[in-house]
C-alpha cells in the first residue's frame, strides 16, 4: 500500500472524472491521498473532498503566490477548518523567489505567520520552496521551536546538504515525479545520499507526471512508478519503499 502525500485533486483538471481517478488510484494500491489547499477557497474544497471520500485527507494553507489573500479572518478560517478530523497538516506554505511572485519580505512574514499557526494548532507543515532554500533553512532554524509537529519539504529539488539540514530539523523529504525525469540526474544523486526512513512519496498531481507519462495529466495512480524509480536509486525493493514511506507518512501526518 502507498500514500500520495501531496496531490491537488480539487484542480479543474479532474472535474470530468475525479471519482474515477480516486477509484483507480486505490486499485493501484494508493489507498491514502492528501489533497492540498493553496488558499482559503481551495483549502475548503480540499476538506469537502476529503469528507466525501474514505482515504482522502486534506492539508490547508496559503501558497506564496496567494499570500495577499491573507486577511484578518485568516486564522479563524483556518482554525475552523482544522477542527475537521480529515485535516492533517498546514500546507502548502513556503517561499518562491521566481519572477512575478510577491516581494520576499511579504512571503517571509506570511510563512512565519503560518508556522506559528501550525504550531498553535498542533499540525505538521507542508513546505513549498522554489529558488529559496537558503532562506527556508535559515527561517526554520530560527523558528525551530515551532516545528514540534514536524512536516515535509514537498517536491524536493535542493542539494543533499540542504536536505540533511532539513532532516536534522525533523522534516521529511518528499519525492515526486521529477525524480524520474531523464534530465534529473542531480536530484537522483541527492536522493541516493538520503535515508529512506526520512522520505515520503507524492505526485503533486495534476502536475509533474513521472516518466513514462511525462506531459500527461499526473495522477495518484502513478505513485507506484515513482516508488519503483526510488527503489532503483536506493538499491531497495518497491515493497520496501512502499512499507517505509507509508510508515513515515503515518508517523508525520498521524494518518488512520
Amino acid at each position: 500500500m502507498f500514500v500520495d502525500t501531496h496531490a491537488h485533486l480539487t484542480d479543474s483538471a479532474f472535474d470530468a472524472d475525479r471519482d474515477d481517478v480516486i477509484r483507480f488510484s486505490k486499485e493501484c494500491l494508493v489507498n491514502r491521498i492528501i489533497t492540498s489547499g493553496f488558499n482559503i477557497p481551495s483549502s475548503k474544497e480540499a476538506v469537502n473532498l476529503a469528507n466525501k471520500n474514505d482515504g482522502i485527507f486534506a492539508s490547508v494553507g496559503v501558497y506564496p503566490e496567494n499570500i495577499y489573500e491573507i486577511n484578518d479572518d485568516f486564522e479563524s478560517e483556518i482554525s475552523l477548518l482544522t477542527k475537521n478530523k480529515k485535516v492533517i497538516a498546514m500546507g502548502e506554505i513556503g517561499l518562491q523567489y521566481t519572477q512575478d511572485m510577491p516581494q520576499k519580505e511579504a512571503q517571509i512574514q506570511a510563512f512565519i505567520r503560518q508556522l506559528e499557526l501550525a504550531d498553535k494548532l498542533n499540525l505538521p507543515i507542508v513546505i513549498h520552496c522554489r529558488e529559496a532554500y537558503g532562506d527556508i533553512v535559515s527561517l526554520l532554524k530560527e523558528h525551530k521551536n515551532l516545528l514540534n509537529c514536524g512536516g515535509t519539504m514537498h517536491c524536493y529539488g535542493g542539494s543533499a546538504e540542504v536536505a540533511k539540514e532539513l532532516i536534522k530539523l525533523g522534516l521529511f523529504i518528499s519525492v515526486g515525479g521529477v525524480s524520474t525525469f531523464k534530465n534529473a540526474q542531480r536530484l537522483k544523486d541527492v536522493l541516493k545520499e538520503l535515508p529512506l526512513q526520512r522520505m515520503l512519496l507524492e505526485t503533486d498531481c495534476p502536475y509533474l507526471a513521472p516518466q513514462p507519462y511525462r506531459g500527461r495529466r499526473n495522477s495518484p495512480a502513478f505513485i507506484p512508478t515513482i516508488a519503483q524509480n526510488l527503489a532503483d536509486l536506493k538499491g531497495a525493493t518497491v515493497d520496501e519503499v512502499a512499507r517505509i514511506t507509508t510508515q513515515n507518512a503515518v508517523e508525520v501526518f498521524k494518518l488512520c
